[in-house]
């Protein structure tokens, strides 16, 4: 069970620095995803199997919003490159 556990950790845990550290939004949404494998892990290793059920249903629903956010954020930065807003 303890191996089990350092797998559910180190998964949380790629999944936070890949989301902080990596660039592409796509792969973000990967390391979202890695991240809720591990979160949800932990929260069944705790036995809290009612609160893994829940996560287990809102976890698409959330890399969803987690992707439509990011389509929009990219049109926004695509309109404002167009009309010459941007000034990186």
């Amino acid at each position: 069970m303890e191996f089990v556990s350092i797998i559910a950790i180190a998964l949380m845990v790629i999944g936070a620095f890949g989301i902080i550290f990596l660039k592409k939004p796509l792969d973000k949404v990967i390391m979202f995803s890695i991240l809720d494998a591990g979160f949800v892990l932990v929260v069944v290793l705790f036995k809290y199997l009612d609160v893994a059920l829940f996560a287990a249903l809102v976890d698409p629903l959330s890399t969803l919003v987690f992707i439509l956010a990011i389509v929009k954020i990219n049109e926004i930065r695509k309109n404002k490159v167009k009309s010459g807003e941007l000034h990186d």
